[in-house]
């Protein structure tokens, strides 16, 4: 209650807490959740270290809504979700208490977001070109049915994370070996002067 950065305007005027007050705190949480940015940081640039103060007048503006979302989400959310939760955290952050909407307003605006998914699956895939006698016979575009999440996103990026629990490597001969972090760096380290000597 009260807490710097979630306090609803009129509650720091004058101390009173009402429902509406709750929701503009809620609205605070929604729009760190679609920034992935904390409600105050003095470590950002000085216009943009109060959020709501910052983004709130990007949330109604759809062709301007990219400015606020969270890059590290990569485009992997529905745009027309992404502008409807947007639309419900500006009415949520008004100025004016009686602007905002009930819980249970919003609520019935944010529960159709959880099904849409009109957005472009981003995930591994095999491009095989068959070539006979110098030419292209065959071209094949082969995506995999599962879908990278942020997790495996992440593997990819810092192998060497002690995050991880192991990493699975795949040799020439088609033989699956697990390594964790510390044998991974190891066996690599190992190779390099392996190749270095010879």
């Amino acid at each position: 209650m009260g807490t710097h950065g979630y306090a609803a305007p009129e509650y720091i005027m004058t101390g009173h807490l009402t429902t509406k007050s709750d929701v503009y705190s809620f609205g605070v949480v929604l729009l760190e959740l679609i920034s992935g940015l904390r409600s105050v940081d003095r470590a950002r640039r000085p216009r943009e270290q109060n959020l709501v103060a910052w983004a709130r007048p990007y949330l109604k503006c759809s062709d301007r809504l990219y400015k606020v979302m969270d890059p590290s989400l990569e485009c992997q959310y529905s745009c027309k979700g992404a502008e409807a939760a947007s639309l419900v955290t500006y009415k949520c952050l008004s100025q004016n208490p009686k602007s905002r909407p009930t819980m249970r307003e919003v609520v019935k605006a944010l529960e159709p977001v959880l099904s849409m998914e009109d957005f472009f699956h981003v995930g591994p895939f095999v491009f095989t070109v068959i070539v006979e006698e110098d030419k292209v016979v065959d071209m094949k575009v082969k995506v995999e049915e599962k879908h990278q999440n942020h997790q495996d996103r992440h593997r990819q990026r810092y192998p060497d994370s002690a995050i991880h629990a192991g990493i699975v490597l795949r040799g020439r001969d088609g033989f699956t070996t697990g390594y964790t972090g510390a044998q991974w760096r190891q066996q690599r380290s190992s190779s390099y002067h392996q190749e270095k000597g010879a």
